[in-house]
């Protein structure tokens, strides 16, 4: 999770970095769960604190300017499942398997699992999964809404490197206030028709809105630098 930290706080900080993928090693997995082993013990304070750091991570991750797309390439499971909802949207392989089985260990997703998979899929199929541990597969999570696409495993990375081609073609800070706006439909602390009033009017002081309109009316390709 340190580790994680520091990788998105490099996409946070570096002006290189357009956007992100997030995947597994290997074709096995994405992310099969925590070690179950560091939990033995723990109290009610440490655990508490365990899902904050976590939440907190994620949370950075769902609000970053820059889109990170995860590449599910097998096991999504548990605190796997959340990395992936945590991303702006999801590229899966046809071997990809989703779930939240925390139930099985006496516990309940802790990372935000039990908000962005209720969000992402409705209550009603999210309960069922919550309640019941069990997994679902690559069409099932097309099917729910969880997953954007699901392709073979040796075409997941390019396909997820296409769509971010298009999108780091972009205006960067369009790009910045549509996950901004976007993301407000489920923070209940902002008015999301408001902040989009407000990032629309914004971006009629952008060099990115004037060069856009240009180029369109020139009929020509846009050259954005995110100012």
């Amino acid at each position: 999770m340190d580790e994680l930290s520091s990788v998105v706080q490099e996409i946070y900080d570096n002006n290189e970095i357009r956007s992100a993928i997030i995947t597994g090693a290997g074709s096995k997995a994405f992310v099969a769960g925590a070690d179950i082993s560091e939990f033995a013990g723990l109290t009610v304070e440490q655990g508490t604190m365990i899902a904050q750091k976590g939440q907190d991570i994620f949370n950075r991750i769902e609000a970053s300017a820059k889109p990170v797309i995860a590449a599910v390439n097998g096991f999504a499971l548990g605190g796997g499942c959340e990395l992936a909802m945590a991303c702006h949207f999801r590229i899966a392989s046809e071997n990809a398997k989703f779930g939240q089985p925390e139930v099985n260990l006496g516990l309940i997703p802790g990372y935000g699992g039990t908000q962005r998979l209720t969000q992402l899929i409705g209550k009603g199929r999210s309960l069922e999964l919550l309640l019941t541990g069990n997994m679902i597969d690559a069409p099932t999570a097309l099917n729910y809404g969880l997953v954007n696409h699901v392709v073979k495993a040796e075409e997941l990375l390019d396909t997820c490197k296409t769509i971010l081609t298009t999108i780091n073609g972009k205006a960067p800070l369009a790009i910045k206030a549509c996950i901004q706006s976007a993301n407000a439909v489920f923070d209940h602390t902002v008015n999301g028709f408001e902040m989009e009033i407000s990032t629309f009017g914004e971006c009629f002081g952008t060099n990115d809105m004037k060069e856009g309109t240009q180029a369109f009316l020139a009929k020509r390709k846009p050259v954005f630098k995110g100012n």
